[in-house]
């Protein structure tokens, strides 16, 4: 008898499983149709505040803070008008108070809204989440930005963006000139790019800014199918921030495992421990900004 009713709660989990799968899109038994069609970056900018049955709970969140490590998530997220920007709100997920030497933060640009220009030798790198934007020069040309288009401004380049309705992570530090070497102006879009070879790794990799001596940093889409992940367990020098665009899985940073789904951001400061495993049914996706070909000690 006890056998019997053991079985008979199993498979009423399982129906209740299924039917909430079926009828639900979120939640602790549910999961996403691979039929369901969504804008690009959908969960991204509408992401899963936290899980069904912890929601209500005060205090919740899964939100880190380590001294070399942080996972901010999109429950913690505090929006306020952003400095120098018109009609935009502004989270700042990455700052220097917390060891990094960039920001990196999400801005929501509303009705008429214009962006202001970033400090003196401030260099600044947008991607598009959700929206439109149109990116102007002082020179009179204007680009049009869709989402998985980008654009790399170098330091002291005049330059406004302008939407009604979108939303960027924008990547800001300061420039590390190097004599002989001047950034350009970089407008593109991800598909754009080719996938790199990737010696040791299955992931898919595109660089989104060019590799050579004049830029300091570069910017990185990673793909990940269900079940892959990193071969390498990296400790380097480099500093990362991460938005994960797509996709579930787990991140290892120092002696710490922590689910991550899209919309969540992490900072990696030099040599912690990282390593990423993709879960799930879908593609995981995400954005990584790399600072590069800088001697350390300057």
């Amino acid at each position: 008898m006890e056998s019997f009713s053991v079985h008979s709660l199993l498979l009423a989990l399982f129906i209740l499983c299924d039917l909430r799968i079926s009828f639900s899109k979120q939640g602790f038994c549910s999961a996403p149709s691979i039929l369901e069609s969504q804008p690009l970056y959908w969960k991204a900018t509408n992401p899963t505040l936290s899980p069904a049955h912890l929601r209500e709970l005060p205090g919740f969140t899964r939100s880190v803070y380590e001294k070399d490590h942080a996972l901010i998530t999109p429950e913690s997220h505090v929006f306020g008008p952003l400095p120098d920007w018109v009609n935009t709100l502004g989270a700042y997920l990455i700052t220097p108070p917390m060891g990094s030497h960039f920001v990196m933060y999400l801005a929501k640009m509303q009705e008429n809204s214009k962006s202001g220009l970033p400090p003196s030798d401030v260099e600044r790198f947008l991607f598009v989440l959700q929206g439109v934007v149109t990116l102007s020069e002082m020179t009179g040309l204007n680009h049009k930005l869709e989402v998985d288009s980008y654009a790399y401004l170098p330091p002291n380049l005049e330059h406004s963006l302008k939407s009604d309705s979108a939303i960027l992570i924008v990547f800001e530090r300061r420039h590390a000139y190097l004599e002989n070497h001047m950034a350009e102006l970089i407008v593109g879009s991800t598909d754009e790019q080719p996938v790199l070879e990737t010696p040791g790794e299955v992931f898919e990799l595109r660089k989104l800014l060019p590799t050579s001596l004049a830029y300091d940093f570069n910017i990185h889409i990673m793909d990940f199918q269900p079940g892959e992940f990193l071969n390498v367990k990296e400790v380097h020098y480099n500093q990362h921030g991460l938005l994960l665009l797509e996709g579930q899985g787990v991140y290892r940073l120092g002696n710490s495992w922590y689910p991550v789904e899209a919309g969540d951001a992490i900072w990696m400061a030099p040599f912690v421990p990282q390593w990423y495993g993709a879960l799930g049914k879908l593609r995981s996706r995400y954005l990584l900004y790399k600072d590069v070909n800088r001697n350390p000690l300057l």
